[in-house]
């Protein structure tokens, strides 16, 4: 903030609102190409299916490694911002995602562009890190506004993705689809320039716990997908003994060190738990869509990705609005609301498509955009003031982890029950993810005007 604006915030005891409004554009201009790491991929899987000779189930991976990866450099990179300051994290991560999008962009088979995709949504992972907790960490005068920019803009990339990916998919190339997270590098000049140069939580980084954790989520991940990725018995095997391995390591880790990755103070609390299964349910059920759907609608409906994107754009559109909304609302008590009715719509469309209706499915995809948007901005406002601020950026870090191994799972879930049944009966029972995430919102979860001093 300028001192021009201190002291116009000082005398009127609000914020200056072209200064939060500025401040909410460029955090959520910041994280808003992650959102296309999942819809334009989304709406490009069927031509990368055709170009690299590969499954549909296999191309499922192109999305779950992606959120694996996003999740763990969302945790690992906000923890960093806390312990090096987001500078630091905001130099790093820009260096991760420009190798992994030049990786993408050369990859000749699935392989190679999946393990791109994991590197370049690790980078992503650290712009969404970084922009959190710069927006979590305005002044609480000011974050109604910079919560309702950073919606909007959130919004308006929801809105963007699968025109852009469709677009992009029909007219250039898919691989250009894929890469477009990396827009958010020409954000980071702006936001270097007002993040502080170290902000330091006094605790470690504690890299064996973030191992543990990466390889609980992804032999997690391998394994819902065993069937679908045809997996020997012997390998099937393997991937639940480092599961379970992994699982105990970093239980034991969480129970007998103040300093672990993921905090003990931080998994018993109520606020972060409701929190983390909202977008656990909401995620899931975007990811699980943004495989399907497009699938399904070239496939069965013929259509072109072209017209998928388009298609998809008045929905993207009204999720616009939607969180735009949700920014203003999350100062009162109404914001769980929206969320709650978004996100039972959005279950209600996603199983609508056990008929097959075409209708339905961009229905449901469209209120799967709107969901994320609202989630996204709520349980940002939800966690601002309950975190304290020097260990805010890893808490929020964590949360977003569990939102995109939720969405993980949900790709992974609807690839594997394709296997058995159609694929748009996999997708209608996926729709208990945001159902359940709909009876979350509303529930009460205690005390959440108070500042949590023991997290993240």
């Amino acid at each position: 903030m300028t001192t021009h604006e201190a002291a116009s915030t000082a005398s009127t005891g609000t914020a200056s609102s072209p200064g939060a409004r500025s401040d909410g554009l460029r955090y959520g201009a910041l994280f808003g190409p992650v959102v296309f790491g999942v819809t334009a991929a989304g709406v490009a899987l069927p031509d990368v299916a055709s170009s690299l000779d590969a499954s549909s189930t296999a191309t499922a991976w192109v999305l779950t490694a992606h959120a694996l990866a996003l999740g763990v450099g969302t945790a690992l990179f906000g923890r960093l911002a806390d312990t090096r300051g987001v500078r630091a994290a905001l130099l790093l991560g820009s260096l991760a995602l420009a190798v992994g999008a030049v990786v993408c962009l050369v990859a000749t088979d699935l392989g190679v562009l999946v393990a791109g995709r994991f590197v370049q949504a690790a980078g992503s992972g650290a712009m969404a890190a970084c922009a959190m907790a710069l927006t979590a960490s305005v002044p609480p005068d000011r974050r109604p506004q910079v919560f309702a920019g950073f919606g909007a803009t959130m919004a308006i990339f929801s809105a963007g993705a699968t025109l852009a990916g469709g677009v992009l998919t029909e007219w250039v190339t898919w691989r250009i689809a894929l890469v477009l997270p990396a827009l958010s590098l020409l954000i980071v000049p702006l936001c270097l320039a007002g993040a502080p140069a170290r902000k330091n939580s006094g605790r470690p980084m504690d890299l064996p716990g973030a191992a543990l954790l990466t390889l609980t989520a992804m032999s997690f991940l391998v394994l819902i997908q065993s069937s679908a990725l045809a997996l020997g018995s012997p390998l099937v095997i393997a991937t639940a003994a480092v599961l379970v391995l992994s699982a105990a390591g970093l239980t034991r880790r969480i129970r007998g060190s103040d300093t672990s990755f993921v905090p003990r103070a931080l998994v018993t609390d109520r606020v972060f738990l409701k929190a983390a299964v909202i977008g656990i349910g909401v995620y899931g059920g975007l990811f699980a869509a943004m495989y399907a759907v497009p699938q399904l609608l070239v496939r069965d409906h013929g259509w072109s990705v072209l017209s998928v994107g388009v298609r998809l754009l008045p929905g993207a559109v009204v999720g616009a609005v939607l969180s735009r909304m949700a920014g203003r609302l999350t100062a009162g008590d109404h914001g769980n609301r929206l969320l709650a009715g978004v996100s039972i719509a959005f279950a209600a469309a996603l199983a609508g498509a056990l008929t097959g209706s075409g209708v339905l499915l961009i229905l449901g995809a469209s209120l799967g955009f709107s969901a994320f948007s609202v989630t996204q901005v709520f349980t940002t406002a939800l966690m601002s003031g309950h975190i304290e601020p020097a260990r805010r950026g890893g808490a929020m870090g964590l949360l977003n982890l569990t939102f995109f191994v939720g969405g993980g799972i949900g790709s992974a879930t609807a690839g594997a029950l394709a296997k058995s049944m159609p694929l748009s009966t996999a997708l209608g029972v996926v729709a208990l993810f945001p159902l359940i995430a709909a009876l979350v919102a509303v529930a009460p979860a205690g005390r959440t005007g108070s500042r949590s001093s023991g997290h993240g």
